[in-house]
């Protein structure tokens, strides 16, 4: 059975991370209507805009928490958490648009509670899924590239025994792994590194799991992954 495991290595680094873990199986993840997901992505930037009230874009908490922590380890120059990028864009006016129904719904949450949300196809991965410090061997090709771009030694990624899985926690994912309509087992998780947003990765995680069974039918189960609990079985 493959696994979620967080390596000691980031412990050392984030004692305080906690991962809120959804086995979503048996799901169907194909576009049946997108003007739905289109509509709920609206609602979902207006209620954003509570995060981004901050003169300075880097002021606002939910920013300048993930900005620390991407100064703790190795990074490439202008990677930033996904929260950040999805928070940027609707500050500017713009919208966040549809792609399939399992990533606007995790959109969706992200930005209904301010707090970074991703997901990765179960079947893709070759062995248990570590959140680790990269050696910088690991192969990573990216959407929209033709060759692999490594992570750095030192910096924090989501890898299997294929390689790097995400980049910089959550800034880039590779297109081996990604969700697509096709996909039937899914990964998904939110992360927080604080210490401080318990009951917040909670109600996102159950808000999460909801809609997923809701929308997308199949069987989800929900696990929190920290310090004193740092696996979890996935399928």
């Amino acid at each position: 059975m493959k696994k979620f495991v967080i390596e000691e290595p980031i412990f050392e680094i984030f004692p305080q991370i906690q991962a809120g873990i959804l086995v979503c199986s048996g799901i169907d993840n194909h576009i049946k209507d997108e003007s739905r997901y289109e509509d709920y992505l609206r609602e979902a930037e207006k209620a954003a805009a509570q995060y981004v009230t901050a003169p300075e874009f880097t002021d606002n908490p939910v920013i300048r928490t993930w900005r620390d922590a991407f100064y703790k380890f190795r990074t490439k120059k202008g990677a930033r958490c996904s929260i950040e990028a999805l928070l940027k864009r609707v500050s500017k006016g713009g919208h966040i648009g549809t792609i399939n129904p399992l990533v606007d719904i995790y959109n969706g949450i992200s930005l209904k509670y301010g707090i970074p949300v991703g997901g990765e196809d179960i079947d893709k991965f070759d062995g248990d899924n570590r959140l680790a410090i990269a050696d910088g061997t690991e192969e990573f090709i990216t959407l929209g590239s033709e060759k692999s771009e490594p992570p750095y030694p030192g910096e924090v990624v989501y890898k299997d025994n294929a390689g790097a899985i995400c980049r910089c926690f959550n800034w880039r994912e590779s297109v081996r792994t990604m969700l697509t309509e096709d996909t039937v087992n899914a990964f998904m998780i939110i992360e927080s590194v604080s210490g401080q947003e318990s009951d917040k990765l909670n109600a996102a995680l159950d808000e999460l799991a909801g809609l997923i069974e809701k929308e997308l039918g199949g069987e989800v189960k929900k696990q929190i992954v920290d310090r004193d609990h740092p696996q979890t079985d996935l399928l």
